[in-house]
């Protein structure tokens, strides 16, 4: 019972710590900013293992992980407690200092957020104290054989309160943090009429009858690589984004002010750093979005203002070189619309951006909220600080989508899967089986150069087992390499193969 005791305390800290949270901040919850420091201190070794292995789950693993970690801690608080009650309010005001520091050092953090954290301690330490009260945890004995105290029923149907009631207070922090209703906000934008529509997406832009993704990704299945536990809630009403430093103009804009200029649609790839070699971080949609170079030229570059610093509502960072946004023939993004509907709010809703040809890490930043025309001396975006490259143009890669992985298929199968080369678009495509050689691969229709093109091989294979390798060259007669590098500092590289064996 004095494990059960000391986990319940910890519990109703928690409880009400997100409770508090839903009032005041999502970031002030205890629980949400110890994960969110947890991912910040995380070494880049230890997080890319941690995508690789989990993939889009990592963010869940690290919260049940935390919630046996903090478990754990609790039932410690409640053993050394046994005899006397120091020991484990002693733990108690430990944690809540852990919690208290992670809250009040997130990005934007508030004087407002220290009541999230404080108000968990002192629910915790009142719980711990009054479950040890009675009956010091369990029911004690007079030295003359009578009971005092509470029986071990009366006691576990406490505990049960106490269980349910952290419950409650949890689920509700979790609610009020969407009082706003940002999902109504969401549905409320409407249908958002492109002023540049995209074209058709000509026939023969994939190969899906024969393995290869659709061209265009649902959004349910758009990859989703951040850093943030629990996506930030932004209503399209409460949106700004400031554009100041190194600009003759400043220039702040509202939801109302970008949706009245003018709206490009067009099909955009985008890949995570974090891919692998045949890796899955990596989709296409319809963006529909203003040119960051329209709003650049208002404002008025002055010399010297070599990056673009974005910021996310979160506190997210973002570099990106301004020379890239300030071209109109790259046409980045601020993108309020995906697959003909409003921005997913865990893709950013209401506006993010996007620009063609760079990973994500140095150009995607979601849920933007301000933009400063600066240099890369003055600031550091967040992964800058942690070792990766500062410019991070995406490479000339190819994927083979089937047959998968040790698959067994029929003689007659083809080998298919996409290329890539955003700005520069796929030349061509060879495939070669069991190290053989190289032969072309039919390509897909054409979209556009900042979008994947699907590849398709036929021929019969001999039964039994084989390997099948794949490389691409882009336009300007690259032909990526069959070095193997990991992720870091600038992306992955080399040759994807896949085992597969015929019947």
């Amino acid at each position: 019972m004095a494990a059960f005791g000391g986990l319940l305390s910890v519990a109703a800290g928690l409880g009400v710590g997100h409770l508090v949270a839903g009032l005041v901040s999502l970031t002030a919850s205890p629980f949400l900013a110890v994960g969110g420091t947890a991912i910040d201190l995380t070494p880049i070794g230890l997080r890319e293992f941690a995508v690789h292995t989990f993939g889009i789950y990592d963010k869940a693993v690290l919260l049940v992980g935390m919630a046996v970690v903090i478990g754990l801690i609790g039932v410690v608080v409640g053993l050394v407690s046994r005899r006397s009650r120091v020991p484990g309010l002693a733990l108690i005001v430990l944690l809540g200092a852990v919690a208290a520091a992670a809250v009040m050092t997130r990005p934007n953090a508030g004087l407002l957020n220290f009541l999230a954290p404080l108000a968990a301690l002192i629910t915790s330490a009142g719980t711990f104290d009054v479950l040890y009260e009675l009956g010091r945890i369990s029911a004690v004995q007079a030295t003359d054989g009578v009971t005092v105290g509470v029986s071990r029923r009366e006691l576990l149907v406490g505990a049960a309160v106490v269980a349910a009631g952290a419950g409650i207070a949890a689920a509700g922090g979790q609610l009020l943090t969407g009082r706003g209703d940002v999902e109504a906000s969401r549905k409320a934008v409407g249908r958002i009429v492109p002023t540049v529509p995209a074209p058709p997406i000509p026939a023969g832009a994939d190969f899906a009858a024969d393995g290869s993704p659709g061209f265009i990704t649902p959004n349910r299945d758009f990859y989703r690589i951040d850093t943030t536990l629990t996506p930030p809630q932004l209503s399209a009403a409460d949106w700004r984004l400031r554009i100041h430093g190194m600009v003759d103009r400043e220039i702040t804009l509202n939801w109302s002010e970008l949706v009245s200029r003018r709206l490009v649609e067009r099909p955009v790839t985008m890949l995570c750093v974090s891919n692998e070699v045949g890796g899955p971080y990596i989709s296409t949609a319809n963006f529909t979005g203003v040119l960051l170079a329209e709003i650049l030229k208002e404002a008025g570059v002055q010399p010297g203002a070599e990056q673009v610093f974005t910021t996310s509502v979160d506190g997210w960072t973002c570099g990106t070189p301004t020379d890239v946004l300030a071209d109109p023939g790259r046409q980045a993004m601020l993108v309020i619309r995906m697959n003909g509907e409003p921005l997913p709010i865990a893709h950013g809703f209401p506006v993010r951006m996007i620009v063609p040809g760079l990973y994500g890490y140095v150009s995607a930043t979601k849920w933007i909220t301000d933009m400063e025309l600066t240099t890369f001396d003055a600031q550091r975006a967040y992964w800058l600080r942690r070792g990766w490259a500062q410019r991070a143009p995406i490479k000339t890669m190819s994927r083979i989508d089937s047959p998968g992985a040790a698959g067994r298929v029929r003689a007659d199968t083809p080998i298919t899967g996409i290329a890539w080369a955003q700005t520069k678009g796929i030349e061509k495509v060879e495939v070669r089986v069991d190290h053989g050689q190289w032969r072309a691969a039919e390509l897909s229709s054409e979209v556009n150069l900042d979008t994947w093109r699907m590849f398709r091989l036929r021929g019969r294979w001999e039964p039994g087992n084989h390997v099948a390798e794949v490389r691409a060259t882009d336009k300007t007669g690259y032909t990526q390499t069959a070095d193997r590098a990991g992720p870091i500092p600038d992306g992955a590289s080399g040759w994807h193969s896949v085992q597969f064996t015929v019947l």
